[in-house]
């Protein structure tokens, strides 16, 4: 079973919270991010989604993930570019 389908099934596991709490910790406070038809979110609202689990916490997640592995795999200006 992938981490993705993993994840979706059981929710966000307590170790990547705390990582994609930290990456969303350093964003400018003054910034907002839009997430497709989702909506516009501040920094706190996201950790907020990521700590509590939800949907949009979820999709922050997996967003991170793939990031994190595509820089690890040097693919990252691939995948951006696809």
């Amino acid at each position: 079973m992938t981490e993705e389908i993993k994840q979706k099934k059981e929710g966000i596991p307590e170790d990547l919270k705390d990582l994609v709490i930290a990456r969303l910790d350093v964003l400018s406070p003054h910034k907002k991010i839009h997430i497709g038809s989702v909506g516009e979110f501040t920094k706190d609202e996201l950790i907020e989604c990521v700590k509590n689990g939800d949907e949009t916490g979820k999709k922050i997640a997996e967003i991170e993930l793939a990031f994190l592995r595509a820089l690890k795999e040097g693919t990252l200006l691939e995948d951006l570019l696809i």
